[in-house]
């Protein structure tokens, strides 16, 4: 007993009021999904005093979107954030990249091909893998050109911090459609939204 109120008093914190707070969430990450290139501002969901690394707007998604259904694999060991998840969501963590139905990436430089994870099958392509990929910063770095469906004629997005391999392989997974990944690339409490139907051309 005294080995279990240890670990909860020193358990990361999830949200205040799970279930306002994961619609809110919920409905940021729809919002951003659908309008790749806009960015999205997680706020108010998670208290500030937080033992994981891990970026606001990744630890509020992952609360958001996970449960024991949906096994995540994490790119950097973190202790805090994979017991937060457990325990808050009952989502199993997972060894291998293919295995996950959600993936944390905390350090964008050490990503593995796309190809490493879950693409789906033509007749489940929901059954693919969702990238939440933290970067240094969402502005500032070399223009990528977005464009398709949820963008009126194209978006301008200057992410810093991803592998120059992320783009060329994603632009490979376009002729797998339905199949592909979908992606947050994220920063501190914001994100922006890269669904696999978005096509985007580096300059």
């Amino acid at each position: 007993m005294e080995n279990s109120q240890i670990a909860l008093s020193t358990l990361t914190p999830g949200f205040a009021d799970p279930v306002h707070d994961t619609q809110a969430v919920f409905r940021t990450l729809l919002d951003a999904l659908s309008r790749p290139g806009t960015v999205g501002v997680v706020e108010n969901v998670l208290p500030e005093v937080r033992a994981t690394r891990a970026e606001l707007a990744a630890f509020a998604a992952l609360l958001a979107l996970c449960d024991y259904a949906t096994p995540v694999w994490l790119a950097q060991p973190d202790t805090a954030l994979g017991s937060a998840l457990r325990f808050h969501t009952g989502a199993p963590l997972v060894d291998e990249p293919a295995q996950a139905a959600f993936a944390y990436i905390h350090d964008a430089g050490t990503l593995p091909p796309l190809e490493s994870f879950a693409l789906g099958a033509a007749e489940s392509p929901e059954q693919s893998v969702t990238l939440l990929i933290r970067v240094e910063a969402l502005t500032g770095g070399a223009p990528v050109v977005l464009s398709g469906p949820g963008i009126q004629h194209t978006e301008t997005i200057a992410p810093v911090g991803l592998p120059g391999h992320f783009w060329r392989e994603r632009a490979a997974l376009a002729p797998l459609f339905p199949c592909g990944v979908d992606c947050y690339l994220i920063c501190g409490a914001r994100l922006i939204g890269l669904p696999r139907t978005t096509q985007a051309k580096v300059n």
